[in-house]
C-alpha cells in the first residue's frame, strides 16, 4: 500500500499507534498495581510473581520461531498475490506449534523443582512456588498457539484487532492478581488467574483469525512437506527469540541466584519503569516487520526509507523521555514506591534508562534484518554476545550488586545496537550518511544524560533537561530529517490526529 512516489500510506502510522495502544494500555494499571502487590504479597512473593511474568512472556519462544515465520511468510505471499497457499501453511504451522508446546510443557514441569532450588526461594514459599511453576508449564501450549494466531493478524495488517485483544490481556496481567488479593494471598491463585486470561485470549484470537481469513473455516490440513520450510526459517528466528529475551531478562534470575530473590524486586521495579519506554519502538518495529517482509524483495527503496525514518523518529521521540527519567529517577521512584526503593534503585533506573535508549534504536534494524529473511544474522550476533554478557553480568553483580546488573544490561545493549545497525547497513546497501549523523547525535545525547545527572538540585536539573530537550529536538528535526522528509512527517502526524 503506497501513496505518491511509493511512500507508505498513513495506515503505517495508524498501525503503529494502534500497536502502541495495545502495548501501553497496561502501563497505567501497572503503575497502580505494582506498589499494592508489593505491599500485600510481600517482597519475596512479589519477586517470584515478577519471574512468573517473565516466564509467561518467554513461553512463546519455545515455538522454534514458527510464530514469527508465519508473519514473514504470509506477508510475503500476500504481497506476491499467492493467497491460495496460505491456509495450508497456517494450519501446518499451528499444528506444529501445538506439538512443540506440549513437549515444552513436559520439559518445564520436569525442571520446576530444580528451578526453585536455583532461585533460592525461601523454605516457607517453596511448595506454592513449585505448584505455580507447574501451572505455568501447563499453559505453554496455550501461549504458543496464541502467538501463531497473532502472527496471522499482523501479517494481514489487522493491528486494530491485535490492539483490542492485547490491551485487555496486558491490563489483566496486573489487574488479575489484584482481584485475587481479597480472597487469597498465595501465589497459586494469582498464577491461575493469569493463565485463565491467556486461555480466554487464545479463544478471541482464533475467532478474529477466522473473521479476517474465512478460508481457515475449512477442514484443518497438516502438510509435512511444509514443516521443513517453516523450521528452516523459524530455526534462526527461534535462536534470536530464545537468546534475545534471555539477554534482556536473565539479569533478574542471576540476581536471585547470586544474592537472593528478595533483591530482585529492587531491580525489577526500575526495570519495569525504564523498559516501558520500549513500548514505542516495539510498536513501530512490530508494524515495520511485516512491512519489511512485504517490500524487501519487491520495493527495496521503500524498505530503505522505512528503515531510515524509523530510526530518526525513534530517537526524536524517545530522547526527551529518557532524559527526564535520568534527571528525576530518584523523585519518580520516591513518589511511586517510597523512600526505600528510591534509595536502593535510583542508580539502577538511570543506568537502565540509558540502555533502553540504545535498545530502542536497535529494534528497527532488528526488524529489518529479520523481515528481509536474514534471521541468521541476528541469531549469530546473539549467540556471540551470550557468553560475554553472562561473564560481565556475574562480575559486575559481584562488584556492584544490583547496580552492577543494570550496568551489564546497558553495556550489552550498546554493543548489540551498534552491531545491528551495521548488519542492516552493510549487506542491505543503505546510505551511510544519515547513520553517521544519527550516531553523532546519539553519542552527544548519551553524554548529555551523564551530565544532567551530576546536577544536585531538582531546579537545576529541570532547567538543564528543558534546555537539552529543546536543543536536541531542533537538531533532530532540522539536521536528521531531509527537506523532503519533513513535510511527509508533518502530513502523517496531521492525518493521524485528524482520524483520531
Amino acid at each position: 500500500m503506497t501513496s505518491g512516489a511509493g511512500e507508505p500510506t498513513p495506515s503505517l502510522t495508524r498501525n503503529t499507534v494502534l500497536n502502541l495502544i495495545g502495548l501501553a494500555a497496561p502501563l497505567l494499571v501497572a503503575l497502580f498495581a505494582i506498589p499494592v502487590l508489593t505491599r500485600e504479597l510481600g517482597t519475596d512473593r512479589f519477586g517470584i510473581l515478577t519471574l512468573a511474568w517473565v516466564i509467561l512472556g518467554y513461553f512463546s519462544l519455545f515455538d522454534l520461531g514458527v510464530g514469527r515465520a508465519i508473519t514473514q511468510i504470509v506477508s510475503g505471499q500476500l504481497s506476491r498475490g499467492q493467497i491460495g497457499a496460505i491456509p495450508d501453511l497456517v494450519w501446518t504451522a499451528l499444528g506444529l506449534m501445538l506439538l512443540l508446546g506440549i513437549a515444552a510443557a513436559v520439559a518445564c514441569a520436569a525442571a520446576s523443582s530444580w528451578l526453585v532450588q536455583v532461585l533460592r526461594v525461601p523454605e516457607e514459599l517453596r511448595a506454592e512456588t513449585l505448584q505455580s511453576f507447574y501451572l505455568l508449564a501447563v499453559s505453554i501450549p496455550v501461549v504458543m498457539v496464541t502467538t501463531g494466531l497473532r502472527g496471522i493478524l499482523e501479517a494481514v495488517q489487522r493491528f486494530d484487532l491485535v490492539t483490542w485483544i492485547r490491551a485487555p490481556l496486558g491490563v489483566f496481567t496486573y489487574l488479575g492478581p489484584l482481584l485475587v488479593l481479597p480472597f487469597a494471598r498465595g501465589l497459586v491463585p494469582v498464577i491461575a488467574v493469569l493463565i485463565a486470561v491467556r486461555v480466554a485470549a487464545l479463544g478471541v484470537h482464533w475467532l478474529m483469525c477466522r473473521r479476517v481469513m474465512p478460508s481457515l473455516q475449512e477442514k484443518p490440513r497438516f502438510h509435512t512437506n511444509l514443516v521443513s520450510r517453516l523450521l528452516k526459517l523459524g530455526s534462526w528466528i527461534s535462536v534470536s527469540n530464545l537468546v534475545g529475551p534471555l539477554l534482556v531478562n536473565a539479569d533478574r534470575f542471576v540476581l536471585g541466584s547470586l544474592i537472593s530473590v528478595s533483591v530482585v524486586a529492587f531491580y525489577t521495579v526500575p526495570f519495569e519503569l525504564a523498559t516501558k519506554v520500549l513500548l514505542l519502538p516495539g510498536a513501530l518495529a512490530g508494524v515495520l516487520f511485516p512491512a519489511f517482509a512485504g517490500t524487501y524483495d519487491t520495493d527495496r527503496s521503500r524498505s530503505s526509507r522505512l528503515f531510515s525514518q524509523g530510526m530518526k523518529v525513534t530517537w526524536l521521540v524517545l530522547f526527551p523521555i529518557i532524559l527526564l527519567l535520568v534527571a528525576f529517577a530518584h523523585e519518580l521512584l520516591f513518589l511511586w514506591m517510597g523512600a526505600d526503593f528510591a534509595s536502593r534503585s535510583t542508580r539502577v533506573l538511570q543506568w537502565l534508562a540509558a540502555g533502553v535508549l540504545i535498545n530502542s534504536l536497535a529494534q528497527i534494524p532488528f526488524a529489518l534484518v529479520q523481515g528481509a529473511g536474514r534471521p541468521d544474522l541476528t541469531a549469530k550476533l546473539h549467540l556471540a554476545e551470550l557468553p560475554f554478557y553472562f561473564v560481565g553480568l556475574w562480575f559486575l553483580i559481584h562488584r556492584f550488586g544490583v547496580d552492577g546488573a543494570a550496568m551489564a544490561w546497558t553495556l550489552r545493549a550498546a554493543v548489540d545496537g551498534l552491531v545491528l545497525v551495521l548488519l542492516a547497513w552493510r549487506p542491505l546497501g543503505f546510505t551511510l550518511t544519515p547513520l553517521r549523523r544519527l550516531g553523532a547525535v546519539a553519542l552527544v545525547g548519551l553524554f548529555a544524560l551523564a551530565t544532567v545527572n551530576v546536577l544536585g538540585e531538582p531546579a537545576a536539573r529541570a532547567f538543564a533537561a528543558g534546555l537539552l530537550i529543546v536543543l536536541f529536538s531542533g537538531i533532530g528535526w532540522w539536521w536528521l530529517f531531509s527537506d523532503e522528509e519533513r513535510p511527509r512527517v508533518r502530513k502523517r502526524v496531521a492525518t493521524l490526529f485528524a482520524r483520531n
